[in-house]
């Protein structure tokens, strides 16, 4: 991926913009960079200029809202799937449910193809995949937190490995929205599906 000079680095906060921020222009931009991705276009084939144009913007306009490319791509998949699930405490179970649920909204389903086409930029820019990392890491830990109470509570069993576990939980949904690999798990029920299988081995 071309890293712009001109611009800050990606680990950065946004620049400060000259005029308070329009939730729907941001809105429409990140859709842009979306579209563009799920269309097939590989991130470092995306340029400001097409996002500008897809979304009927002037280049200004993102560059008063993002510091450089890397930063809008991290803040489009950041858009994808949505606000930090936050789990009820109610049980193991249900808990993992909604996570999972949280990563497979229509909205995160409509743009399934983006994360694939990330992932050769992730494998060769190191600076964009430190983005992505900090950016997914706070998810993880989330399913962390919940398979960690239920060892304490007693719903999951005391030796369980909780970082395999997480990741049993977490990678069969991206590669089946990726890649639709199975298509004979159905979408239908697929979180209840996928947590009670992992359970069968994880529960106490």
């Amino acid at each position: 991926m071309n890293h712009m000079s001109s611009s800050t680095t990606a680990g950065q906060e946004r620049k400060a913009p000259g005029r308070p921020r329009n939730a729907q222009a941001d809105e429409t931009i990140l859709d842009a960079v979306l579209g563009l991705l799920s269309d097939g276009q590989s991130a470092a084939a995306i340029s400001i200029e097409a996002v500008a144009a897809k979304a009927g913007v002037g280049k200004a306009t993102i560059y008063r809202r993002w510091p450089n490319k890397e930063a809008l791509l991290i803040d489009a998949v950041r858009s994808m799937k949505g606000p930090l699930p936050e789990p009820t405490g109610l049980s193991v179970r249900d808990d993992l449910i909604a996570l999972i649920k949280a990563n497979r909204t229509p909205r995160a389903q409509r743009y399934s193809k983006v994360t694939a086409c990330l992932l050769p930029e992730l494998l060769r820019d190191t600076e964009l995949a430190r983005m992505y990392q900090d950016f997914v890491e706070p998810r993880r830990e989330v399913t962390r937190q919940v398979l960690r109470r239920g060892i304490e509570t007693g719903e999951l069993r005391a030796d369980l490995d909780v970082e395999l576990t997480q990741l049993m939980l977490s990678a069969p949904g991206m590669i089946q929205s990726m890649l639709r690999i199975t298509p004979s798990v159905p979408e239908d029920r697929f979180a209840e599906t996928l947590v009670d299988a992992v359970l069968r081995g994880a529960a106490a």
